[in-house]
């Protein structure tokens, strides 16, 4: 018995063992140290501003806001800023690579850092093979405008029944990307830019033009659902949010990170909030809100008014939105995965470093063979969800990690800290939890079965292989 005792002891004492925060920054300085606060709000908004922009608001108003929709995008902003501004400080505080997963191991320990590592490997590449699809269907449908057809063979996920074997776009959208990235950051990230500059400009050619068509009386009555509705409406948006976070993995190569990680992740936050805002009070302008629950509401606006060239113009801005929230998730999974290989709890070559281009070459190779295949050849309708529980999960123990971090004295943090310590720290945790009860049963129970896998890799591989005791 007192041997039992003796070895749970010790295994408690080892999992929840803390990662040394000066060998993450001896390691992630193989990593160049290249982008600016603008590259990292370009990031953001590449990751937040997808298709959802041009859909979310419309469906959500019909059917639960009305024109109130506008309000359900400040609360949910206001929800997610304060989850923002804990990424911010522990971004500021520890400029390493692996975003929530390295944070975990630090602050809490190597079991709770691998525990949010595991959700955050979910949310990546989930959301690229989901969004690699959406970008094939969108793709397929533009170039069937000028006469050219992708073989139903190869234009949908394996389901023989129905005649398709492999999505083709959707496996070459993610190696082209891939490609991109693996040639090094600096010339990754100008490619980003510029088509998220080409996004931008095509959401506000939508508001100049679109605004010229507002008919105030569409915005009455403003609370058809009453207040109740602004607060459903929020839950739903919140979720369009999603994706500032992956600018916390880029903290290793971020020139001046104490400044510039805060501004990137906070400046996101401001800007899609603004972009979201716009959006919706034009939309609902133009159109009744009781006429946008379908499934192109932008598009369908501008054709009440006969704009139908200024809806082709938004199929181009829906492919330029899931390319750079693409580029994003697939650089930031590769963030991830060399962390977690760094740390041995992944098979070492994963945190390899590239000599020529400084990048992880190894870990973009494994997460565009797993996005690939997912994206190519899985049916992803009914696990987009899982995306939301590990990016909430994610949020949660950043949120309350604030508190235990601001009590490390050997983590000095001289940049960015959350105001009203620790009263908006708690709030942010307490409202997390809140958005995670929101979440339907099947996406708890497809969860747990993620994470019990995920424990047994830690107990059977990560443990063993572990470099945490091995740098005493």
């Amino acid at each position: 018995m007192k041997k039992w005792r003796d070895y749970s002891l010790n295994l408690k004492q080892r999992i929840f063992k803390k990662e040394s925060l000066s060998r993450y920054i001896d390691k992630d300085g193989r990593l160049a140290k290249t982008l600016s606060a603008g590259d990292l709000i370009a990031l953001g908004i590449g990751a937040v501003i997808g298709t959802g922009i041009f859909i979310l608001p419309g469906t959500v108003a019909s059917l639960h806001s009305g024109p109130s929709i506008i309000l359900s995008f400040v609360v949910a902003a206001i929800i997610c800023s304060t989850a923002a501004m804990c990424y911010a400080e522990f971004s500021s505080a520890l400029p390493i690579a692996g975003s929530a997963y390295s944070f975990g191991n630090i602050v809490f320990g190597e079991v709770i850092g691998w525990f949010l590592g595991w959700a955050l490997i979910l949310e990546y590449m989930l959301a690229v093979a989901a969004v690699s699809t959406g970008w094939s269907a969108y793709f397929n449908s533009f170039v069937a405008g000028f006469g050219l057809n992708i073989p139903k063979a190869v234009s949908g996920n394996f389901d023989p029944t129905h005649g398709t074997y492999v999505n083709i776009v959707a496996i070459l959208i993610v190696l082209f990307i891939s490609f991109i990235l693996s040639k090094g950051v600096k010339t990754s990230i100008r490619i980003n830019n510029i088509i998220v500059i080409v996004k931008i400009a095509i959401i506000f050619l939508f508001l100049l033009v679109g605004m010229f068509y507002v008919k105030p009386a569409n915005w009455h009555p403003f609370f058809p659902f009453g207040y109740g509705g602004v607060l459903k409406g929020a839950s739903l948006v919140f979720f369009a949010y999603l994706g500032f976070d992956v600018v916390s993995a880029t903290a290793a190569e971020v020139k001046n990170p104490r400044k510039n990680m805060p501004i990137g992740i906070i400046g996101t936050l401001l800007i899609c909030t603004v972009l979201y805002i716009l959006v919706s009070i034009v939309l609902t302008g133009m159109a009744s809100y009781t006429k946008l629950n379908v499934a192109n509401p932008v598009s369908y606006a501008l054709q009440l008014v006969h704009l139908n060239w200024v809806a082709g113009i938004i199929s181009i801005g829906a492919l330029a939105g899931m390319f750079t929230m693409m580029v994003t998730m697939i650089y930031s999974s590769s963030r991830l995965i060399y962390s977690i290989g760094r740390d041995g709890l992944l098979p070492k070559f994963l945190g390899e470093v590239n000599p020529k281009h400084h990048t992880p070459n190894k870990s973009m190779l494994f997460v565009t063979i797993i996005i690939s295949f997912m994206g190519g050849f899985v049916s992803l309708t009914q696990l987009t969800n899982l995306v939301n529980i590990g990016t909430l999960i994610a949020f949660t123990f950043i949120s309350i990690g604030i508190i235990p971090l601001r009590k490390r004295k050997d983590i000095p943090n001289d940049g960015f800290k959350v105001p009203f310590y620790p009263y908006l720290p708690i709030i942010s945790t307490l409202l997390c939890i809140l958005m995670l009860t929101q979440l339907s049963k099947e996406t708890w129970i497809a969860s747990i079965i993620w994470f019990i896998i995920g424990m047994i890799i830690y107990f059977t591989y990560g443990i063993k292989h572990s470099q945490i005791t091995k740098n005493e």
